[in-house]
């Protein structure tokens, strides 16, 4: 992490704090774009950033099926990101309920991931046709919020009252933060917006701005975070940085937690935007790294497999059965027969040539239902993040 200003410098100032009807200090944003100073630090940042998130995107592009290794990553943010937020369930857990097996996580926590699950896959796709907008953001806080907790907080709706950042219990006067006024809440928005579309700096920087002017704004009473780490990926996919949503920050901001909300805060209190886009750049760096290893060990594995069972006959079914792998490394019988259209028994006989490579282990000690696991694949899926250099 950059060493930060030990005080504010009056001419850099990035918002105005006003005293609200409680009695209270808000902050007000100023409209983005700021004026940055580029250090040769964030220079060098921005050039590693862009180096390294270029490879990313050739390679989502040189994959045979991008969409075999997208669904995984999308699932495993999912995970990281509603972790942030306190839920438990683990990546395992989730692909295991997915592919039709009985896990012991709470229903609520397992909603909670599925919902942002949805929202993404719902933002990736409304991006075809409605560009980032006011109007997205509330369809994402929506699919985002149905259901779970929270959900009393208007999913969809931008907020009326006052929402403040603190510990649980403490009350508006206790906050560490408290987001401009709901009276105001339209023209900060609206500016925001607008900066959406600009195009006038790297688009690296420019999503990392937008972030933390998202979270500074924090516009739903509940599930901002999730939010504002949803729309990283979207404006990755929608300025064409990336070809697919191969990239995500949440585990990176998950592991540096600390720094996270210190750059954010030191943006907020002294203006210090340099040292917060090269924490944000250095986390795509590093994610970039993360997930371009990831994508090429889940390739190459099946990749290999696929050589394996080339020299014997019959196994269509089974190299169409490591598809589903590659989306999902857990399978159920009953979950094959149903996706590939075949016989149970045809599945059977497949899950049988896949076991018999070391391909696929039985994870349930059921007779009936019983469940496989890729584990070479899952294990690549859960393995740490990586936050320094490789």
């Amino acid at each position: 992490m950059a060493k930060r200003a030990s005080k504010p410098n009056p001419s850099r100032v990035s918002g105005r704090w006003m005293t609200t009807l409680e009695g209270c200090r808000a902050f007000h944003p100023n409209p983005l774009p700021p004026k940055l100073d580029w250090t040769p630090a964030l220079a060098a940042a921005l050039a590693d950033a862009s180096m390294l998130v270029g490879r990313l995107a050739g390679e989502g592009r040189r994959l045979p099926n991008p969409h075999i290794l997208i669904r995984p990553f999308i699932r495993r943010e999912a995970v990281l990101s509603s972790r942030i937020e306190g839920t438990q369930a683990t990546l395992g857990e989730l692909l295991a309920a997915e592919a039709g097996a009985t896990v012991e996580r709470s229903p609520d926590d397992l909603r909670e991931v599925g919902n942002y699950v949805t929202a993404l896959e719902h933002g990736i796709e409304r991006l075809q046709s409605l560009p980032m907008s006011l109007r997205l953001v509330r369809e994402l806080h929506e699919h985002l919020m149905t259901g779970v907790r929270g959900g009393h907080a208007t999913p969809g709706e931008f907020r009326r009252t006052q929402n403040w950042i603190g510990r649980p219990g403490e009350t508006l006067a206790q906050a560490k933060y408290v987001p401009p006024p709901p009276e105001v809440l339209g023209e900060h928005l609206s500016a925001w917006e607008k900066f959406l579309h600009e195009r006038m700096l790297p688009s690296l920087v420019h999503v990392a701005l937008a972030h933390y002017q998202f979270e500074a704004i924090h516009p739903f009473l509940d599930g901002n975070g999730r939010v504002g780490r949803l729309l990283i990926t979207l404006q990755l996919c929608e300025r064409n940085i990336l070809p697919a949503p191969l990239l995500y920050l949440s585990a990176f901001f998950e592991a540096t937690r600390a720094d996270y909300y210190a750059g954010l805060r030191a943006v907020s209190e002294q203006g210090d935007w340099e040292s917060w886009v090269q924490y944000f750049l250095n986390g795509v760096a590093r994610q970039s790294e993360d997930a371009l290893s990831r994508a090429e060990r889940i390739n190459r594995l099946l990749t290999n497999w696929r050589d394996q069972l080339s020299g014997q006959a019959g196994t269509k079914v089974s190299r169409r059965m490591l598809d589903l792998i590659g989306v999902n490394p857990f399978l159920t019988p009953r979950g094959a027969e149903e996706k590939l259209v075949i016989a149970y028994n045809t599945a059977m006989r497949a899950i049988g040539q896949l076991e018999k490579l070391k391909v696929l282990n039985q994870v349930s000690e059921a007779r009936r239902d019983r469940v496989f696991c890729a584990k070479a694949i899952l294990d690549i899926l859960e393995e740490p993040a990586r936050l320094t250099p490789a």
